[in-house]
């Protein structure tokens, strides 16, 4: 019988800081709307635990509790439910370190850290070996970077590094949103899939 993600210890953390400006500087970015609303969609569709928003900006805190307010508490409960049960996943944190430590708090132990990349990163991990971690029942914190991509000092304290979603030319910038469900896909869809060394999805076995 074909294993479903839903239950599995999986955790999202969108970083807004320390992450890059097209420039290559270490800078915080914006929390937006729409990567709350459709992230959280995608991680209530895959079975994510919980989706982390990082930043340590008090004002961009009060923007996002504000969202995740009127579609839990406000007009928006009612409204719309499906947006409810999505944007209830969604949790504040100030940084990453306290991220961890809350992770390891939940779960009683520290999760594996994978980040994601459009750039190739030092120790990868193709998506089949990840998704096998995940089904034998590791509890893993996924991290997607905002702005031009998660800062160098984000890189250097995780375990491992998802390959680049790769298209067919040379253009090669996702929005997050676009990025997280795709990787989600990979990774929790409910199937069996084949994949490669460099990590792209193969045939799918039923």
């Amino acid at each position: 019988m074909q294993q479903k993600a839903a239950g599995f210890g999986v955790d999202l953390a969108l970083v807004h800081y320390p992450v890059m400006n097209k420039n290559g500087e270490t800078i915080g970015s914006a929390v937006t709307n729409l990567d709350l609303h459709d992230i959280a969609r995608a991680a209530r569709t895959f079975g994510v635990d919980s989706l982390y928003i990082v930043t340590p900006y008090e004002d961009q805190q009060r923007l996002a509790q504000e969202i995740i307010d009127h579609w839990l508490t406000g007009y928006g409960a009612t409204y719309n439910g499906k947006r409810r049960e999505a944007l209830s996943l969604v949790r504040l944190c100030s940084t990453l370190a306290e991220l961890y430590d809350q992770l390891t708090e939940k779960w009683q132990v520290r999760p594996l850290v994978i980040s994601t990349c459009a750039r190739g990163q030092d120790r990868e991990l193709s998506y089949g070996q990840a998704r096998a971690k995940i089904l034998a029942g590791e509890r893993v914190l996924i991290l997607f970077g905002t702005g031009w991509g998660l800062a160098p000092e984000v890189f250097a304290g995780v375990d491992a590094s998802l390959p680049p979603i790769a298209g067919c030319g040379d253009y090669n910038h996702l929005s997050v949103r676009s990025a997280a469900a795709i990787v989600l896909d990979r990774l929790l869809g409910n199937r069996r899939c084949d994949t490669d060394g460099d990590g792209h999805a193969g045939k799918c076995l039923s």
